[in-house]
C-alpha cells in the first residue's frame, strides 16, 4: 500500500515505501540523541547530588554521651556506658596535631585522647576497638585496637594538656607513626596502620563530671623542647598548682570559670621571709573578668578559695581594688587593675624577728636584698618610729605575731594592713578565676 501526501494544489500525492523508510531514518538519529543527553543530565544531576550528600557526611562530628559547648566537650550519661566524641576530618599533613586540656576529671577521670576510623562505634572508648589508638588519662595506659591497654606514660589530671599527633611524611605508605603529649613533652610513640578514609581524632569519657577542652588547631613541634625545659626548672617554685598552668614565670588560668568554687591557685613553695619579702605579679592578659587576686595564705589554704576569703590570707584584689582578710566582704584599699599593671605584695618584718620554723624550709638559700630601679625600695625592716609604736613585747611567742603587710601597684605602696602570721608563715599566693587570665611572676624581684 502506497502513502500519500498532501500537495500544494490540495491534490494527494502518492509517497512510495521507500521514501517513508529514508524520511524515518533521517528522524531517528535526532530522537536517541535527545532521549539519550536527557537520561545523561539525570544521571549527572543524582551523581552531584550523591556526592554532595557524602560531603556532608564526612564534615560531620559525631558524638554520643556527650554534650558540646563551643570546643568543650563534657560527658552526659550514667557512668556505665562510654561516651565519644569523633571530629569531622582526620588528621593530614596539613593538620597533623591536637590537644584536649582536662577541664574536670570528674568521678573517675576516664578520659582517653586518641585517632580512630571515621565511622568508630560511639559507645566504646577510643583504643578499644580495632584500628583505633589512644593514651588513657586514668591509668596513663595506650590501647591500641585491644580493651588490655599497655603501659605507655604519667596518669594526667585535671588541668594537663594530652596532644596526640602523627607524622605526616608516612602516611603516604598506609603506616604512620602516632605520638601522644603531656603538657608539651611527648611521652611516647606507636607505628599504627592508616584507614582508608585516615585517622580522626577522637575524645572519650566515662564517668560523671568530666569535661575537656578540644583544640583540633593545635600546633607542636620539636622546638618547643627548649620552653619545656623552662617549665619545669620553674615549676620547682610552686608548692601547689590548682587550675593554674605554669609555663616559665607566666601562670595561666585553666580552670571552668563558672563560679567562685571554681578558683585557681597558686602558691610558692617557700614562706616570705626576712631574706626573700616581697613578690610582684604582672597583668598579662586580664581575661574576661580580671578576677586576679595577690596575696598571702597559710600553706593549708583551701585550693577553692580565692586569697584574702579565708583565715589565714590577706590579699588585693584586681578587679575592684579591695583588699581582702579572711573574709568573703572585701573593704576599699586601692585603684583596680588592669592589663599591664604591675601588683606587688611584702611584709615588713619587725627588726627582732624570729622565724622558728626556718629550720623546716628546704635548701633554702640566703639571698642579698638590692632594691632594682624603679621598683619598690627595700621595707625589710620597720624604721624606728614603727618600731617604738608597735610597743609589742620582743619575748611573745612567735606564733600569732602581728607584722604589718603592704602591698603596690607599678611600684608604688598603695597600702598596709596588719595582720597575725599564721604558724610556719605566709606563702606568696595568686588567685584566678576567669577564662584566659594570664600573669607572670616574679618571685624575688629585690634580689640582685
Amino acid at each position: 500500500m502506497k502513502g500519500y501526501r498532501l500537495r500544494t494544489d490540495n491534490r494527494v500525492k502518492p509517497v512510495s515505501h521507500r521514501k517513508q523508510f529514508v524520511n524515518a531514518k533521517r528522524r531517528q538519529p535526532f530522537e536517541m540523541d535527545d532521549i539519550n543527553l536527557h537520561y545523561r543530565f539525570l544521571n549527572w544531576r543524582r551523581r552531584i547530588r550523591e556526592i554532595r550528600e557524602v560531603r556532608a557526611v564526612r564534615v560531620q562530628e559525631r558524638y554520643k554521651r556527650i554534650l558540646k559547648d563551643g570546643d568543650t566537650l563534657s560527658y552526659h550519661g550514667n557512668s556505665d556506658e562510654v561516651g565519644c566524641y569523633v571530629a569531622p576530618r582526620p588528621l593530614s599533613k596539613g593538620n597533623c596535631y591536637f590537644e584536649v586540656t582536662i577541664m574536670d576529671t570528674g568521678v573517675r577521670g576516664t578520659i582517653a585522647v586518641g585517632l580512630v576510623p571515621q565511622f568508630y562505634k560511639l559507645d566504646h572508648q577510643p583504643g578499644w576497638l580495632p584500628h583505633s589508638v589512644a593514651y588513657h588519662a586514668d591509668d596513663g595506659k595506650l590501647y591500641n585496637g585491644n580493651p588490655v591497654g599497655q603501659q605507655f606514660g604519667p596518669k594526667c589530671n585535671r588541668g594537663d594538656r594530652i596532644g596526640c599527633g602523627i607524622y605526616a611524611d608516612t602516611l603516604d605508605a598506609g603506616l604512620t607513626t602516632v605520638f601522644f603529649t603531656k603538657n608539651g613533652k611527648e611521652v611516647g610513640s606507636v607505628v599504627v596502620p592508616v584507614a582508608p578514609d585516615g585517622l580522626f581524632p577522637a575524645v572519650g569519657m566515662h564517668s560523671l563530671g568530666e569535661e575537656v577542652r578540644l583544640d583540633l588547631q593545635a600546633e607542636w613541634g620539636q622546638e618547643e623542647d627548649d620552653s619545656v625545659m623552662m617549665v619545669d626548672s620553674h615549676e620547682d617554685e610552686w608548692g601547689r598548682l590548682y587550675d593554674v598552668r605554669a609555663s616559665g614565670t607566666l601562670l595561666e588560668y585553666v580552670g571552668k570559670g563558672k563560679s567562685i568554687m571554681d578558683v585557681g591557685l597558686a602558691q610558692a613553695r617557700q614562706p616570705l621571709t626576712t631574706r626573700s619579702h616581697y613578690f610582684e605579679v604582672e597583668i598579662v592578659d586580664a581575661g574576661e573578668k580580671c578576677y586576679i587576686a595577690l596575696g598571702l595564705a597559710r600553706r593549708d589554704y583551701p585550693k577553692n578559695r580565692h586569697p584574702g576569703w579565708s583565715r589565714g590570707s590577706v590579699a588585693y584584689h584586681a578587679d575592684d581594688g579591695k583588699i581582702f582578710h579572711g573574709s568573703g566582704v572585701g573593704d576599699p584599699f586601692g585603684p583596680r587593675c588592669f592589663e599591664g599593671d604591675i601588683m606587688g605584695c611584702g611584709i615588713m618584718f619587725p627588726r627582732d624577728y624570729i622565724f622558728d620554723w626556718e629550720d623546716e624550709l628546704d635548701e633554702w638559700e640566703a639571698q642579698d636584698v638590692r632594691p632594682k630601679q624603679g621598683r619598690v625600695q627595700n621595707l625589710v625592716y620597720l624604721n624606728d618610729e614603727e618600731d617604738e609604736d608597735d610597743g609589742e613585747d620582743p619575748e611573745q611567742d612567735q606564733e600569732g605575731r602581728k607584722v604589718m603587710v603592704f602591698f603596690t601597684r607599678n611600684g608604688k605602696i598603695i597600702g598596709r594592713r596588719e595582720v597575725v602570721v599564721p604558724a610556719g608563715g605566709f606563702y606568696p599566693t595568686i588567685g584566678m578565676l576567669s577564662s584566659g587570665e594570664k600573669v607572670k611572676v616574679d618571685l624575688h624581684p629585690l634580689s640582685g
